[in-house]
């Protein structure tokens, strides 16, 4: 009798303790739901506050405007009769950031397996330190670096690029020269390369290590392991981190001024000098902007940041799709 109402009064301690501890991690889980929604929220509404004040400073400038301000090519809101559009800013923009993307994702993606599978364990620690330390490293270091280096040495692969890729209109020209898109595609991407190598490193270092020992098991090789079973798998953070690198590169802005040669119109023809991007756009002419030149500057900063939350949509929305086949 003793002996089963001693076992009944553990039970009943272990039933309390147990109830006790799920009802406290239920109200942490309700706190924590509550605390995530909450920092959703204030992220939306800065980013909705941001807007606001960005339409509300454009709108003078472009009731102002004389010029088609999506499809004019000219920028020249200081004059009389204020005349500006962002179809050269946008062209610059998009194709320089695209570029740099297309140049830096392969490079990244190759640094980041060579870290992750190949290198020695201590070259691997070593060589992941100093990638982390390049994507701290500010941009006005990498401007100084373009314009007093990288940019100077420019002409040769710029007359190659030409005499074999002449062909294709973006390669074309006659006079390749070093204060270009390519130029400026290129510090962009040299960049933005340690943001996507380090996180993408970090995606191949998830990769359960069940699925690579059960290749190397069945006889798969290095590269058949990494192509069946770790890029599968890190597929969608390469997409992501591709689309984070994409992000940064089209809001740089004193890397890109620093470099690039500000001529004005569309020119379809990458080598050549001249172009300009919004960042860059910003950054050269606010100091001697009049107050309609702001509002247009405002209105091209307005443009910019639409241009980046539907960039960053369609990446969520790519990896989202991905994760389906992951």
């Amino acid at each position: 009798m003793t002996s089963e109402t001693g076992v009944e009064a553990t039970a009943g301690a272990r039933h309390r303790s147990t109830s006790l501890r799920m009802s406290t991690g239920r109200a942490g889980d309700r706190i924590f739901v509550s605390a995530a929604r909450g920092s959703g929220i204030v992220v939306l509404a800065i980013m909705a506050a941001i807007a606001v004040f960005l339409v509300w400073k454009a709108i003078p400038a472009l009731q102002d405007n004389k010029a088609n301000f999506l499809t004019a090519e000219e920028w020249n809101p200081n004059a009389t009769e204020p005349r500006f559009g962002i179809a050269q800013l946008a062209f610059g923009t998009v194709v320089s950031s695209l570029l740099a993307m297309l140049i830096a994702t392969p490079i990244a993606i190759g640094i980041a397996l060579f870290i992750s599978f190949y290198s020695p364990r201590k070259l691997a620690s070593a060589l992941g330190y100093v990638v982390d330390l390049l994507a701290a490293v500010p941009s006005i270091v990498y401007g100084l670096w373009g314009l007093a280096f990288l940019s100077k040495h420019m002409d040769g692969i710029s007359t190659f690029l030409n005499d074999v890729l002449g062909w294709i209109p973006l390669f074309g020209g006659d006079s390749p020269g070093k204060n270009s898109i390519f130029t400026a595609s290129v510090v962009l991407a040299i960049m933005i390369l340690p943001i996507i190598s380090s996180i993408t490193r970090e995606v191949f270092l998830q990769v359960p290590r069940a699925n690579v020992e059960a290749a190397l098991a069945l006889g798969a090789t290095r590269w058949e392991t990494i192509r069946l079973s770790v890029l599968p798998y890190g597929r969608s953070g390469m997409i992501g981190a591709s689309m984070l690198g994409l992000g940064r590169a089209m809001g740089e802005t004193i890397a890109v001024a620093m470099v690039l040669t500000y001529v004005p119109g569309i020119n379809i023809h990458l080598l050549e000098n001249g172009g300009a991007t919004f960042a860059s756009n910003i950054a050269n002419s606010f100091d001697e902007a009049t107050a309609t030149g702001r509002g247009a500057l405002i209105a091209s900063g307005l443009v910019l940041f639409a241009i980046t939350l539907v960039v960053n949509m369609v990446a969520r929305a790519v990896v989202a799709r991905r994760k389906e086949f992951v």
